[in-house]
Formats: C-alpha cells, sequence, structure tokens
C-alpha cells in the first residue's frame, strides 16, 4: 500500500513539471512618465541656474531631441539637453538675461525607457525675474509658392518698442525674442510670451544656427501685421475610449484658450541664390554638360587651352541656364583624350555679388573614342560571325550592312497616343539638327483610305536645338501622320536619319470635357491652373477680367485647382524680396476636388479668401503629412484578447 501511494506522488510530480507554464512576468507598464521633482521648480521666478535637472518617478529616454526640444529666447550656444536615468539634465550655456521667461519645449520628445509610452507635450519654464510669461502664440508655416506644411522651420517673435515700429535689419542682426519650431503639420507654438506687448512673427529655416536671416538660401517668411497676446475661457469636448472603436462618454473640458491662434506665415526662398559650378559631367566623347548651383542672364564664355578659340561648340540649356550641354561638333576635338579649357562664368562672391570668375577645366569623357572603337569591332565581330551562320543556312539572303558601322540620328515624337485637338506634339532628335523644311517633313491626314497633304508649322524651342513643335490645325476624330525621309535630316555631328514615320490620332471631343472656373478675387490679375493628382500643372489659364478662367479638352478624371495672383504679370508665379519689401505673390488651393466627366460642362464658383489658407489644400495632394501620435501602447489589452482566442 505505501509503495502505491508512492508510486502515485511521482507520477503526479512527473505530470506537474510536464505542464508548467512559463510565467507571463506580469502586466506590462501603460503609465506614462511623471515628473517628481525639478531644481529650479517648475515655472519658479528670480531663477538664475544655468544647470537644470528634472526627476521622474522612472527611467526615461528624450527621442529627437535635436529636433524636438526647443529653448527660448533661442539660445546662440547649442545648449545641452540629455537624459540621465530618471533625470533630464539641461545646461545653457548662454548667459542668462534679466527679467526673462526661458522655456524648454521637450514636445512629445520624453518617453519612459522600457515601453516607450510618451508623457505627452511638456514644457519646462522659469523666469530670471519676478515674473513668469505665460501667454501663448500659435499658427502655421506653409510653402508660399504651393501651400504645403513647411515642418522643421523655426518661428519667432520680436517686440516692438514703445513706437509700435520694428526696423526690418532686425531679422538680419538680432535673434528672435522667443522662439518655436514647427511640426509636420507646419504648425508651431510659442511659449512664455508676454502680455501688453505687440509682436511682430517670422519664420526662418536657419542654415547656419545664428536665428538670423544671413543667407539667400534661407527660406524665410515675415509678416507685416502687429499683434497682442490674449487670453479666455474655453472648453473643449474629450472622448474617453473604451477601445480603439469604441468610446464611453464624450465631455467638456475646460481650459485656456490662447490667442491669436491662426497666423499664417508664407515661407519663400528669394532669387538670386548663390551660383557657383556644381559639377560637369562628359560621358561621351561628342558632348559635356556643365550644372550651377542658381540660374544667371548671362552665358558662360570659353577660351580654349588645346584647341583654338571657343570650339564652335552647340549649346543646349535648361530654362534657366543653370544646366547647360555643350555639343562639340568637330570630330577632331570631340575625338582628343582631354578637352583643355578656361571657363568664365558668372559667380556669386563672399560680398553676395555675381562677378566674373575664370576656371581652367581638363574634361575627359567616361567612354574614350578608343573604347567607342573597341565596342565597335567586338560587336562587328558577333554581327559577322552570327551573318556567317546565317548564310550557311539560308545561302540566298541579300547581303546586309553592318548596323554598327554608321551612327544614326533617331527621332522621337511626344506626346504617343491620342492628342487633343489643342495639343502642341514636340518632335525631339537624339542629337542637335539645323531646322529642316517642310519639303522634308511630311504631315498628312488620313482622308478615308487616302493620306493627303496637310499644312503644319515646324518651330524650334528655343534654347533646345533638338526639340521642335509641330503646330497644325487638328480635327478632333481624325488621324495624322508624320513622316521624314531617310538621310533627309543631317545632325550637326554629322549623322544622317533614319526613316520615320509616326501616326497622330487626334481624339473626338466626345472624349473630353469641359471646365469653367469663376474667381472671386475682384480687381485682381489671376493665373488658373488645373493640376493632377500629383499636384502638377496639367493646363494653365489666365482669368479674363470678371475672373473666369476656360479648360477646354479636359480628359475625364480627377482634378484639383490652384491660382495665383499675378501681380507683375509675367505669367509665372514669383517669389519675395525680404530687403524690397515685396511679399511672395499669393496663392491658393479650391479645397475640394473637381470630376470632369466627359461630354459635361462643369461650373465652377470658387471665392478663395473664404477659406483659411491651412486649410484649403486637399489631403490628398499634400505631399507633407502630420507627425503620427504617440500614443501608449495597449499591450495589456493586447496580451488578453489574444488569451481568449
Amino acid at each position: 500500500m505505501r509503495k502505491l501511494f508512492f508510486l502515485c506522488i511521482v507520477v503526479l510530480l512527473v505530470i506537474a513539471c510536464a505542464n508548467i507554464g512559463s510565467p507571463d512576468g506580469g502586466p506590462y507598464d501603460e503609465t506614462p512618465p511623471r515628473v517628481l521633482t525639478s531644481m529650479p521648480e517648475n515655472q519658479a521666478v528670480n531663477a538664475n541656474r544655468k544647470k537644470i535637472n528634472i526627476r521622474f518617478n522612472e527611467y526615461i529616454k528624450i527621442e529627437n531631441a535635436s529636433e524636438k526640444v526647443v529653448v527660448s529666447p533661442p539660445q546662440v550656444e547649442m545648449p545641452s539637453v540629455r537624459a540621465v536615468g530618471k533625470h533630464v539634465r539641461i545646461e545653457l550655456f548662454d548667459s542668462l538675461q534679466p527679467n526673462t521667461t526661458y522655456t524648454i519645449d521637450f514636445a512629445d520628445a520624453i518617453v519612459d525607457n522600457n515601453e516607450g509610452n510618451p508623457m505627452g507635450n511638456y514644457t519646462f519654464s522659469f523666469s530670471t525675474g519676478p515674473v513668469i510669461d505665460t501667454m501663448e502664440v500659435s499658427g502655421y508655416v506653409l510653402n508660399a509658392e504651393n501651400l504645403e506644411p513647411i515642418k522643421g522651420v523655426l518661428v519667432g517673435l520680436y517686440a516692438l518698442g514703445q513706437d509700435s515700429a520694428l526696423h526690418d535689419s532686425v531679422f538680419r542682426t538680432r535673434p528672435f525674442d522667443r522662439v518655436s519650431r514647427t511640426n509636420g503639420s507646419g504648425r508651431f507654438v510659442i511659449k512664455g510670451v508676454a502680455p501688453n506687448l505687440q509682436y511682430r512673427a517670422f519664420a526662418l529655416q536657419d542654415m547656419d544656427g545664428n536665428f538670423t536671416f544671413s543667407q539667400k538660401n534661407e527660406r524665410l517668411a515675415s509678416d507685416t501685421a502687429i499683434f497682442k497676446v490674449f487670453c479666455r475661457q474655453d472648453f473643449r469636448l474629450d472622448t474617453i475610449w473604451r477601445d480603439s472603436t469604441h468610446y464611453d462618454s464624450i465631455h467638456p473640458v475646460r481650459y485656456t484658450h490662447f490667442f491669436p491662434d491662426d497666423i499664417v506665415l508664407r515661407a519663400f526662398m528669394e532669387e538670386g541664390q548663390e551660383r557657383h559650378l556644381l559639377k560637369t559631367q562628359r560621358d561621351v566623347p561628342e558632348k559635356f554638360t556643365v550644372f550651377f548651383t542658381a540660374p544667371s542672364d548671362s552665358l558662360p564664355i570659353i577660351q580654349g587651352l588645346n584647341f583654338e578659340g571657343n570650339g564652335d561648340f552647340i549649346l543646349e540649356r535648361s530654362e534657366k541656364s543653370d544646366t547647360i550641354t555643350y555639343w562639340i561638333p568637330d570630330t577632331l576635338l570631340s575625338y582628343a583624350d582631354t578637352l583643355s579649357f578656361n571657363y568664365s562664368f558668372q559667380e556669386t562672391d563672399t560680398l553676395g555679388q555675381l562677378v566674373w570668375h575664370t576656371e581652367p577645366l581638363d574634361l575627359v569623357p567616361k567612354t574614350t573614342r578608343a573604347k567607342q572603337l573597341k565596342d565597335i569591332a567586338k560587336k562587328t565581330e558577333e554581327w559577322e560571325t552570327e551573318q556567317k551562320k546565317k548564310r550557311k543556312k539560308y545561302p540566298n539572303l541579300p547581303p546586309e550592312d553592318n548596323p554598327y558601322l554608321t551612327t544614326f540620328l533617331t527621332a522621337d515624337l511626344k506626346p504617343a497616343g491620342g492628342i487633343a485637338p489643342n495639343q502642341i506634339p514636340i518632335l525631339t532628335f537624339s542629337e542637335p539638327t539645323s531646322l529642316p523644311d517642310n519639303t522634308v517633313l511630311r504631315l498628312q491626314l488620313k482622308v478615308d483610305s487616302l493620306w493627303e497633304p496637310e499644312p503644319f508649322d515646324f518651330t524650334p524651342i528655343e534654347g533646345n536645338p533638338r526639340q521642335y513643335r509641330i503646330i497644325a490645325d487638328w480635327e478632333p476624330g481624325s488621324q495624322y501622320r508624320l513622316e521624314i525621309d531617310s538621310a533627309s535630316v543631317t545632325s550637326a555631328l554629322g549623322h544622317i536619319n533614319k526613316p520615320f514615320k509616326q501616326d497622330i490620332r487626334v481624339r473626338r471631343e466626345e472624349e473630353f470635357g469641359t471646365l469653367f472656373v469663376h474667381v472671386i478675387l475682384p480687381d485682381t490679375a489671376v493665373i488658373v491652373q488645373l493640376l493632377n493628382g500629383s499636384d502638377k500643372p496639367v493646363a494653365t489659364e489666365r482669368a479674363n477680367n470678371d475672373g473666369r478662367a476656360e479648360f477646354y479638352y479636359v480628359r475625364p478624371g480627377t482634378y484639383y485647382l490652384r491660382c495665383f495672383i499675378d501681380a507683375n504679370g509675367d505669367g509665372i508665379w514669383t517669389t519675395g524680396d525680404y530687403d524690397a519689401g515685396i511679399p511672395p505673390e499669393e496663392t491658393f488651393y479650391f479645397p475640394q476636388p473637381l470630376n470632369v466627366k466627359a461630354l459635361w460642362e462643369l461650373n465652377q464658383d470658387w471665392s478663395p479668401r473664404s477659406i483659411p489658407l491651412m486649410r484649403q489644400k486637399p489631403t490628398k495632394i499634400t505631399k507633407q503629412k502630420p507627425d503620427k501620435e504617440k500614443q501608449i501602447k495597449q499591450r495589456n489589452q493586447e496580451r488578453a484578447a489574444s488569451k481568449g482566442k
């Protein structure tokens, strides 16, 4: 009996050991960090400590401190902000200003060390005088050209003097009085602002860290409006959530509402950016390209060192001449191992002025003429071997020319496929050509089954010796054909063309819709742009005196609208000039997409000033998305749900 008892005990122990589960370690920590003490105390007055220590109830860390933590007034020498165990330690290196409120805005950068639970927006402040300022100012910074929110740009305030004036030079000579930084929505909140003073707001993409507008390549915004700060008691509706999809209740919460809270700063970069030679590129012997950091009205000058004169290059340049390709028609020059010359161009000097500068250049092609000939020989050998195999199998084949011994000029016509009756196709050659006459190019219209000659204009595109416009009276629903005879066009490099033939189908009117936009901006010159889903213009029209812009032959689809006030009448959006007091031209977006249907006429009234700028640009075409809000991870709830399955 005793043996049987002990045997049962052993069996039970074995079973128990076989079913031991791993402990889950208890519930996850879902409590955000909490401040216990600080030295000095938060919102202390008459404090003059440059070293600040904040103690928390658990181990913490600071995420993206360089991006999120902002000290105001701005510090010329970068302060030290670091997490050490359960402490945040800040050291200020600039001298403390008397009777000044200092704020250290951590935003949502503080999280606990283990689970990453966010503390939420946290700001520590103290005053070196007997009073601490607690007012706030908020708003948005948008790109002036396309109303994109700008993330990470500085926004600052200058307090006006007793004469209620602020000289514009202060933006160039003195750091901001108060400062903040925008988030992913372009929104800023400036804290520690004093009441009973008048202010002006500025934005700055500070490239050199001096908190002043000191470089041409710094994006800036300047608001001429003068304002005072004030506050009032308000309430908002807060939702108590049971889980991610269900809520328990909604109740009002009282809070202090600070004003102004809707400042909009339109940031821009001035024209006349610093111009320097960025790089040169010579992939093949026949051409080389020079890249500059900014445009210029004057073309560079070439003086040959291993060739005579300027080389008689053929120039192909970008719209603003910041990229220039030089074609080399002289084969003796292009086939040389090195191209050596003095290159004179306009460059920005240390005083910010454009001056002529000369730089010697030695350009060697990545693929030399010797390498080209070697490749031709290799391909020719492979081609001849293939020809021998074909003729052995098919002795009566007609002779063929070696395709690798001749370089042909090629052509390409865009757009391909169907075009709208108001479109202008572009013919692009692979190399520069002189303007062929209409006897070389033929445009024909298909009538029944026959092709009949059709009149057209063949015009070059300025700055590009390879491109030409094909202008004709395109008949909706008709088919055309553009032909170029073989060897009828010779490039500047001496290459002849292959025969070219491409059909052009003009879409029927029934395939298009029409859009009429009435822009309500009285007594202003307005340019209206029809945009695609990538925020790119597909059509641009100038509104008439009644504010009406007409878009014909619009392909069915979803579009967006943008307009700008063409203050200088040049038909293009123009940036601002801070020193001259010229703001950038005003831009507006229609806040909703427009659906254009075939055979439909869509009329749309639009009052651009009726909606605040920060709410105008549709989310679907806004590239800068809001920052993802940090939330406490519901890991206990997730674990309970997984156990219940």
